[in-house]
């Protein structure tokens, strides 16, 4: 399979991760854990805990079956409903096993909770856990770089001057090299890009501060784990790293396992696609150039070097300019053909620069930073060639367009047009992973546990085992603790155009105006576009007395903090806030969505996917539109119910929910919210209790 040669090409690109961990005891190893029983059970060790307790059956019933599919090294998967403490229900088991388990989560700040509350928490009930947080390597310091930006600066301005300082001064006294630890460190810094310990520049066991290396640490504490906390990008990142090198002992950095968890599990699909296939921009070539001056800058043997990296970018930006980008965006790469036909010269051109540059590496014998440039530049022609002359047939190959701020610029600057540069991007994806994670994951490891609040579609794992690859492996559905029921309202307003029409967007404002009155602000609005999102924000910010916060005008964790401490603010987002997002209490009281969030059908991506299903007998829309848009529909629904307190109103604009037959699809799939048509319904539900 072409898979297993196009990966030996990631080792530079991945972002290999770095761990920070909580030591253990000398008796963590050896010390006997309560039983699930003992632990879960009403009057048992976490009755007896300092939170509040409430005997989950759900919580108890799925750690019996992670706990069985461990000791029977068999696959599991569950769906857990919002509150059923799953967290907990497979910690404990993986614990218990006295084995090395890997939990990988789909988003950082589900890591965060894990190693930063949940493992804390498990420690003042158990004791002291040998636990490792893996963090992406970009998190990490290079010394290496730091020293040789001392000695040959190339600094740009003042800001980085300073920064350069602030991460000087720090070096000295921190242990881990994280950049966590650097808060007064701009989110936008470009000098940390230049400093950080990612793959592509790394010179390895050769590296004269090797010993001293942060990476290095990180890998002794990973060794010394019984549980590995990671995410999803690291794990497909480590498991192409392992395939490219034949599976030898030393390859990649996660240790060998017993079993895997998979958290957020809805993601695996979207993950494992970006990194089984390849990317490549105009900002890499422009990233290897800068590099390259500035790590081989006074070498006496590297005089041809700087002419060359003057050369590549002028042909790289030549060659991505000629590329056919009608528009903004992601468009299909279909014509390959006819661009070598009409523009092979410009490809030939940066091929030929590339391998110049190799060629003048491979002189330098005696520097050691030429090692980690000669594969960096080795690895970019292979991307090249593969992009323009690949003939594989599970691929999609794509091109992409985004307006992207220059490097140094605030989160004011990037959110803001002017100045803004386009980056362009050639993408190979694959239309089908379900053989690769067969192969690699499920054959691989003997117990793989998969867990999200959003698996199932009418009640059935059918299409996410589809999709997967997955096909021994028992199953579970655990209901939510909430009392959706009475918790929860969802209001489906009637007479609402469908979302197609051009009148939609003024009956959309007429209605979210009105029930933002009713629950007074304390609402996510949720779009599947921007240009939605945009259009009924700027027609409800001059009618609306609320504080009004859009997803784009500051970093996301910005605006959710921001939403948390301002009262009765309304949130206008996009798809990163459908899920990962957690707003206890009346803050977050309403949940507004404007449309069934259907993949864009001119997505390549999608198209592709969709011609495959078709071609091979199914049924594009029902067997892929239908059941992603059902899953992502329970992800944004998702973020209302958070806790038995909590009680608020759902609102669905879309009226296909209930005009067309595949809506009872979506409606049999979500939890068992009490629906109404009827706006006084609403008016009824957040009306003050009688005395």
């Amino acid at each position: 399979m072409y898979f297993y040669s196009l990966l030996a090409t990631l080792y530079s690109l991945l972002l290999y991760d770095g761990c920070s961990a909580l030591m253990p005891s000398s008796d963590a190893s050896t010390r006997t854990l309560p039983t699930l029983h003992e632990f879960f059970a009403p009057g048992g060790v976490l009755a007896r805990s300092p939170l509040p307790f409430e005997y989950r059956p759900g919580q108890l019933e799925m750690a019996k079956a992670v706990e069985r599919a461990l000791s029977e090294r068999r696959h599991l998967i569950v769906e857990a409903g919002t509150g059923t403490g799953k967290t907990l229900a497979y910690l404990l088991p993986a614990l218990r096993t006295g084995q090395r388990v890997i939990v990988s989560t789909g988003t950082k700040a589900l890591q965060d909770q894990l190693f930063f509350r949940d493992v804390p928490f498990l420690e003042t009930l158990l004791g002291e856990l040998r636990v490792c947080y893996m963090k992406g390597r970009a998190n990490y310091l290079c010394r290496r770089k730091l020293f040789a930006l001392r000695d040959q600066p190339i600094l740009s301005g003042l800001d980085e001057i300073d920064e350069y300082r602030q991460i000087a001064e720090w070096e000295r006294i921190t242990e881990t090299g994280d950049r966590a630890e650097l808060s007064a460190l701009p989110e936008s810094s470009a000098l940390w890009h230049k400093l950080d310990a990612r793959s592509d520049a790394c010179l390895g066991s050769t590296c004269p501060d090797y010993r001293r290396c942060f990476i290095t640490e990180m890998r002794r504490r990973a060794l010394e784990s019984d549980l590995i906390i990671v995410n999803h990008h690291l794990f497909f990142a480590d498991t192409a790293v392992r395939l490219a090198a034949g599976n030898a002992p030393d390859a990649g950095v996660l240790p060998e396992s017993a079993a895997v968890i998979f958290d957020e599990a809805h993601e695996l699909e979207e993950v494992a696609s970006q990194y089984f296939g390849r990317s490549l921009s105009n900002l890499r070539f422009e990233d290897l150039a800068r590099d390259t001056d500035v790590l081989l800058r006074g070498q006496s043997s590297a005089t041809q070097i700087p002419a060359l990296t003057q050369q590549l970018r002028e042909r790289a930006r030549l060659f991505f300019a000629a590329l056919p980008m009608p528009a903004d965006g992601r468009h299909p790469f279909t014509n390959r053909e006819d661009f070598l036909e009409s523009s092979g010269d410009l490809y030939l051109a940066v091929r030929s620069t590339l391998r110049l540059i190799e060629a003048e590496m491979e002189r330098l014998t005696d520097v050691d930073e030429a090692r980690g440039l000669e594969t960096r530049v080795a690895s970019l022609r292979a991307d090249l060639e593969f992009m323009l002359e690949s003939t594989a047939s599970n691929i999609v190959f794509w091109l992409e367009r985004r307006i992207s701020a220059a490097p140094g610029t605030n989160s004011a600057q990037r959110s803001a047009p002017r100045g803004s540069a386009r980056s362009t991007f050639l993408q190979a994806t694959p239309i089908d992973v379900s053989e690769l994670l067969r192969t690699l994951v499920f054959e691989q490891i003997p117990t793989v546990v998969l867990t999200s609040a959003t698996l199932t579609v009418q009640g059935s794992f059918e299409h996410i085992r589809r999709r997967l690859g997955l096909n021994e492996t028992r199953e579970l559905i655990v209901p939510s603790h909430f009392r959706y029921e009475k918790q929860a309202l969802l209001y489906l307003p009637p007479s609402m155009p469908d979302p197609r029409e051009p009148d939609f967007v003024e009956a959309a404002a007429t209605t979210i105006e009105r029930v933002l009155r009713i629950t007074r602000g304390r609402a996510f609005c949720l779009f599947t576009s921007y240009t939605q999102m945009r259009a009924l924000y700027e027609r409800l910010l001059p009618v609306l007395d609320f504080p009004l916060l859009l997803h784009g005008t500051a970093p996301r964790k910005a605006l959710l903090e921001e939403f948390r401490a301002t009262p009765n603010s309304v949130l206008f987002g996009t798809s990163s806030f459908w899920q990962g997002v957690d707003v206890q209490g009346e803050a977050l009281s309403c949940v507004i969505i404007d449309r069934l969030p259907f993949a864009v059908p001119s997505d390549p991506v999608v198209q592709a996917r969709m011609r495959a299903i078709e071609e091979s007998g199914g049924r594009p829309f029902f067997d892929y539109q239908v059941p992603e848009a059902v899953l992502t529909l329970k992800q944004g629904f998702g973020r209302l119910i958070r806790s038995l307190e909590d009680r608020g109103v759902l609102v669905l604009l879309d009226p296909r929910i209930t005009r067309q037959r595949y809506g009872q699809i979506f409606l049999q799939s979500l939890p068992p919210y009490r629906i109404t048509k009827t706006i006084t319904d609403v008016e009824a539900f957040f009306a003050p209790k009688p005395a």
